[in-house]
């Protein structure tokens, strides 16, 4: 239907093409006069943009001019000239839209002239990359382009100290990593002073490698957190255990949906081995948690396709990429259960203190605009999610790659020997070939059969990514063999040797196919660029993976009965359906759990905005006492109205009220339980006000203007910073485990928001109360200093790293029952606590 609708009425995005190319022509007709600019006349168009800009016109007013004064600089300071497609690459971005364009396209040069434009506003641009050294290399490259426009340039790195992050982000165009950008937003959320933020507000993005950014690490939550005492012998005696289970006895494993979980026999071990009656007792809810995620760290996640160890340490490999995930952690306990199944010293679990999804990060810019090779196939969800619609540009030159159908073979050994022999056949006549996997172990079993084979090569993977660069800028070389994993230099150019193109460029060999149709068209991508010939093949076996997940043992079973050997190939129309079918439903699914994490994110999000709002007002203000006055009112207010809610005024408890009076804001002499009798709500929470301004003026006059000013924000800050982060790990707590309402006939996610908001009413109270027990009964010292309630280290993927941090003494005053509540405040039981010191 929805190709019908398109036939007959036209796509959007074409229509909008349209548009760009009536703009870029006027560009193009515009360049004669621009060329007849002196350097300094074209330079001192700069100050002529901004100065119109600041009278009224707007940034589209000035485009087509703004752009050609920067395609004609670019072609005197850089020696490149943007061609017209670039123009309406140029175009798409400045109207926050997702231009699509083929690898080797030219799209960093595109995204100098929307740069370049938006930053004559004085609002700041940025410029987001996938890596630092993306990033360090076109701020070097380009910024001299900027530079020479009289723009200034700043390249935001993690090694910066707070001043010269804050210069960064002062300059017009700021580039970075989308890490960098997410954790300074968050890091600015716990500053103390105001001076110490580092970012201006979020004006207009460009993203770099948008689908990667934007799609593929939606999934992966920023956090900064930081460590709780947990006992770590539970994760070596959960992997002792684990280690002694067999498969399908013990436990099965569901490959498509990767969970595994115990059978009955698994459960009988466990209450043996662990010395219990009932594993599934309540009192064994930490134990089974303990079993569940070692089982995982054995079953699901395997080294060197999931995970490395590199040093004594457990780094995640991203999946989508190939990188290592170095600072990255899985959450709940997963990666502890990994360093335990690996022999590693365990690190301690930690506690989240900021969080927020790039989703949610990247829609608070005012604008948001992308490029990158392949957005087309996730077409629907930056529209839906980031308003943004994708532009196809078309390429420069006729794309003429040869891109051939799968080869599909019956083992993963007939596929590898079939494609070895590929290989080195366009080794010996000195094609340049890049070889795509999916895994560090993959990369790792090429090497090893192109070794035996005589085929010198060069291995891109996690593991050596650091040359990652150098090793791609010779992989379009004669005779150069590239084996790499997913990254396959993103952003990076592979440029032909001279001879290479009689030979038939760069060849594309594919080992297996990605769950997501994009990956795949990146690795093609990397060949066939700016009209270039190349060839790209993929290599599929029965075994791989995304085969076995989606029903290959029909074409299994249907190659034994023709009797096809190992190494003999099939070219079939059908397989290569079910392949692309498959992946559309991979696809599908990583997009309804984007969506998934974006509905519960957005519960957050809001309670997020109400208290990063109310903290930057306390950071801001130079008077906080109407704030804190309202604060008392409020808690007087629901105080009032619980001890007078029956509609008996004899039955209200005056007695009652004027005891929490007492303990949180008053003192005992002003005020009694007879001086309220027999007036209205009203009227006491009047009376009770009445004592309190004078009690604060009172206490204006003790202390200088500068010791009171200080001490309401002390008192602010302190209170807000600490209930939000325990909100905020209550709400991942509650994240964790309602999906287990599904089981009530319950919307989980419905549940979350109601639970949620009421969680948020009750912080909001318990903040209102205690910042008005410090301002009523707090003695204030003179030396008074804002301290940072906790202190914690980043992290991606919902990871949570190790911070170390001074263990707080417990010192025991009378015996507690093992099974009462510990005094040290945790919550906890006490043997489950302190009683296990």
């Amino acid at each position: 239907m929805r190709q019908l609708l398109t036939k007959v009425f036209g796509d959007g995005t074409e229509k909008q093409l349209k548009k760009n190319r009536k703009i870029a022509d006027q560009i193009e007709a515009l360049e004669p006069d621009i060329q007849k600019l002196s350097d300094s006349g074209l330079q001192a168009k700069t100050e002529e943009f901004k100065k119109r800009y600041q009278e009224g016109e707007t940034l589209d007013d000035l485009l087509v001019e703004a752009f050609a004064v920067v395609r004609e600089s670019a072609k005197r300071v850089l020696g490149m000239r943007p061609y017209y497609v670039q123009l309406l690459g140029a175009i798409a971005l400045h109207n926050g839209d997702i231009a699509e364009m083929k690898t080797g396209e030219g799209k960093t040069l595109a995204s100098t002239m929307p740069a370049y434009l938006n930053a004559l506003s004085g609002e700041g641009v940025h410029i987001i990359t996938v890596n630092d050294y993306l990033a360090d290399r076109d701020a070097n490259e380009m910024g001299e382009l900027y530079q020479w426009l009289g723009l200034t340039v700043g390249l935001n790195k993690n090694d910066l100290t707070k001043d010269e992050k804050r210069e960064a982000y002062a300059c017009d165009i700021t580039y970075g990593t989308n890490n960098e950008f997410g954790f300074d937003y968050l890091r600015d959320n716990m500053v103390l002073y105001k001076e110490k933020m580092v970012q201006r507000s979020l004006n207009f993005a460009i993203v770099d490698e948008v689908d990667s950014i934007l799609i593929d690490e939606a999934r992966t939550p920023l956090i900064i957190s930081g460590s709780q005492k947990k006992s770590q012998t539970n994760y070596v005696q959960a992997d002792s255990f684990v280690a002694t289970l067999n498969s399908e006895e013990d436990y099965t494993y569901d490959e498509k949906s990767r969970n595994v979980q115990l059978t009955e026999s698994g459960i009988t071990k466990a209450e043996k081995f662990f010395n219990i009656e009932n594993l599934y007792d309540l009192n064994n809810v930490s134990l089974t948690h303990h079993i569940n995620q070692a089982l995982k760290a054995h079953v699901v996640m395997q080294r060197d396709t999931d995970y490395v160890v590199e040093d004594g340490e457990v780094v995640i490999v991203d999946q989508f990429t190939g990188r290592l995930m170095k600072g990255r952690r899985y959450s709940d306990g997963l990666h502890q259960a990994i360093e335990a199944k690996e022999g590693l010293q365990i690190q301690k679990e930690s506690m989240t203190l900021a969080t927020i999804t790039f989703q949610n990060f990247f829609r608070m810019y005012n604008k948001l605009a992308g490029m990158t090779g392949t957005a087309k196939t996730e077409e629907e969800e930056f529209r839906n999610i980031y308003n943004m619609n994708v532009i196809q540009i078309p390429t420069n030159k006729p794309i003429i790659r040869d891109d051939r159908p799968d080869l599909i073979y019956k083992s993963t050994e007939g596929k590898y020997k079939a494609m070895v022999e590929d290989i080195k056949s366009r080794y010996q006549k000195g094609q340049p070939v890049l070889v795509g996997t999916v895994a560090v172990e993959t990369s790792e079993v090429i090497s090893n059969l192109l070794k035996k084979a005589g085929v010198k090569h060069n291995v891109l993977n996690a593991k050596n990514h650091f040359s990652e660069a150098e090793i791609i800028l010779q992989a379009g070389q004669k005779g150069a063999v590239t084996i790499a994993t997913n990254m396959a230099g993103r952003g990076t150019d592979i440029k032909l040797g001279d001879g290479v193109t009689d030979l038939g460029g760069l060849a594309v060999i594919g080992t297996e196919r990605h769950e997501s149709r994009r990956i795949d068209n990146q690795l093609r991508g990397r060949s066939g660029r700016q009209g270039d010939p190349g060839v790209s093949q993929f290599y599929l076996s029965m075994e791989d993976e995304l085969m076995r997940r989606f029903g290959s043992e029909r074409m299994h079973s249907m190659m034994d009965r023709f009797g096809l050997a190992d190494d003999q190939p099939i070219e079939s129309k059908m397989v290569s359906r079910a392949v692309e079918s498959a992946q559309k439903r991979v696809e599908g699914n990583n997009f309804d759990a984007r969506k998934q994490i974006l509905a519960y994110d957005d519960v957050l999000r809001q309670q997020r905005d109400i208290i990063y709002e109310q903290r930057n007002q306390v950071l801001v203000s130079d008077n906080l006492r109407d704030i804190i006055e309202g604060m008392i009112e409020s808690t007087v207010q629901r105080n009032v109205e619980v001890y007078t809610e029956d509609e008996d005024e004899e039955n209200w408890d005056l007695e009652g009220l004027t005891s929490f009076l007492h303990a949180n804001i008053l003192e005992q002499d002003e005020l009694t339980a007879d001086d309220l009798k027999g007036k209205e709500s009203d009227e006491m929470i009047e009376q009770v006000m009445e004592i309190v301004k004078k009690k604060y003026d009172q206490r204006e006059q003790e202390l200088t203007e500068e010791q009171m000013r200080e001490f309401e924000k002390v008192i602010l800050l302190r209170t807000v910073d600490s209930k939000w982060m325990d909100h905020i790990d209550q709400m991942d707590q509650l994240r964790q485990g309602i999906h287990l309402r599904a089981y009530g006939q319950t919307d989980p996610l419905q549940e979350y928001q109601m639970e949620g908001f009421s969680m948020f009413e009750d912080m909001i109270a318990s903040v209102e109360q205690e910042v008005s027990k410090y301002a009523m009964k707090a003695q204030i010292r003179e030396n008074l200093q804002r301290v940072q309630v906790a202190t914690g280290t980043k992290a991606v993927a919902g990871g949570r790293p190790q911070e170390k941090k001074k263990p707080q003494p417990y010192v025991k005053k009378k015996e507690v029952g093992r099974n009462e509540p510990c005094p040290c405040g945790s919550g906890k039981k006490y043997k489950h606590c302190h009683g296990q010191d």
